[in-house]
């Protein structure tokens, strides 16, 4: 199924790197400026930047939580004190490239576990996240370390 483009851009983000892996990143606004390292696992130094797995896991966790969030108030359930804890693993796919596997994982101390699954199958139908990486990476949710079947909602 070919992806569905949104109807309107509401923001859009630019960041320039240089380096590569090993370099440096910063956002065109410069809200963000981050260095660079690779992890020692895959080979590089292991120095004390950031990689771009990390800033995926953020960035997946901080939009997929806000997507919950907004299903929670809908249907009147308290998502309050929850978080999301986002893995983010690369490796090699056999096939001369590189793939990602995403873990989402909830915490959610004042749903129940049926409310709580129920809310992370909707949210990841509505995260901007969830849909771009829907065919192309292996993402599992769970709550409090549960996985969760995802044919709900």
């Amino acid at each position: 199924m070919p992806p569905t483009p949104p109807k309107k851009i509401l923001y859009t983000a630019e960041a320039v790197t240089e380096g590569g892996r090993t370099g440096h990143g910063r956002t065109s606004d410069g809200r963000l400026e981050v260095q660079l390292s690779a992890p020692e696992s895959m080979g590089g130094q292991g120095g004390p930047g950031t990689n771009p797995e990390q800033l995926f896991a953020i960035g997946y966790a901080a939009c997929f939580q806000s997507a919950l969030l907004g299903v929670a108030q809908g249907h009147h359930l308290d998502a309050s004190d929850s978080h999301i804890t986002a893995r983010v693993g690369i490796g090699p796919t056999g096939s001369g490239g590189f793939g990602l596997q995403v873990a989402l994982d909830l915490y959610a101390p004042h749903l129940s576990p049926a409310d709580a699954a129920d809310l992370m199958a909707r949210a990841d139908k509505r995260c901007p996240y969830s849909n771009a990486t829907r065919g192309n990476v292996e993402v599992t949710l769970s709550v409090e370390g549960k996985a969760i079947e995802q044919t709900a909602a």
